[in-house]
């Protein structure tokens, strides 16, 4: 009897070593296979990504910007300006072709939101020996006329906002060319209206009357600008 319990154990044994192996053989087996399709799948994947990808340039393209190897440079001017003020300037420009009852087919909306800047102050090379002369200790300044000397668009920040055509027209090729040129005109004309040439004459004076005074010129007298 204890002969042949010790055949079954051993039995047992070989069934669970064999069962093991099995398994073993099984994980094997599944593994190679998995590995394989993975491989086959790979390239695959791979070319329906790259298929989407074209799909999405083709669909988004990145605009593709080539200088021209040519530059001309017309003119090259030396500048003796003082700039004493810069406004910025924040503009909404709305512009409208065919808003009538035919707008829906063939009416063009714009919406631009205009960025942009003012600068002012004086031309010193106006300025000539004449225009300064002492009477007694007192310095006299005669300044040339206050002026614009930049007003600008600021393209960076300046955006088309909203634009609406009909449904038989593509829009106005140049109706945004011709916006940023009002806008441009608006920008100077509401720093103008706030005073910008005055602020500039004081803040240049105030410059000046430093700079003479750093110079030993302690009375100083700013006299009109010739008409």
């Amino acid at each position: 009897m204890s002969n042949q319990k010790k055949v079954i154990s051993s039995k047992i044994i070989i069934m669970i070593i064999l069962t093991l192996v099995g398994i073993a053989a099984i994980w094997f087996i599944v593994n190679l296979v998995s590995s394989r399709i993975n491989n086959t799948l790979n390239p695959l994947q791979q070319a329906n990504h790259e298929l989407g990808t074209q799909v999405a340039n083709l669909l988004h393209p990145t605009p593709t910007i080539i200088p021209d190897p040519v530059t001309i440079i017309n003119e090259i001017q030396s500048l003796a300006r003082l700039e004493t003020i810069r406004y910025t300037v924040e503009k909404v420009v709305t512009a409208e072709v065919n808003q009538g009852v035919l707008g829906p087919l063939f009416g063009d909306r714009l919406l631009f939101v205009a960025h942009g800047y003012v600068i002012a102050g004086i031309d010193m090379s106006k300025i000539k020996p004449e225009d300064l002369w002492l009477e007694g200790g007192l310095l006299n300044v005669r300044l040339p006329a206050t002026e614009i000397l930049v007003a600008t668009l600021d393209n960076d920040k300046s955006y088309v906002y909203d634009r609406v055509t009909g449904l038989f027209t593509h829009g106005d090729p140049a109706l945004e060319t011709q916006v940023r040129q009002v806008a441009e005109q608006e920008i100077l004309k509401a720093a103008i209206q706030d005073g910008i040439l005055d602020q500039a004459t004081t803040n240049t004076q105030t410059y000046l009357r430093w700079f003479f005074e750093t110079l030993g010129y302690k009375n100083i007298r700013f006299a009109p600008p010739k008409p």
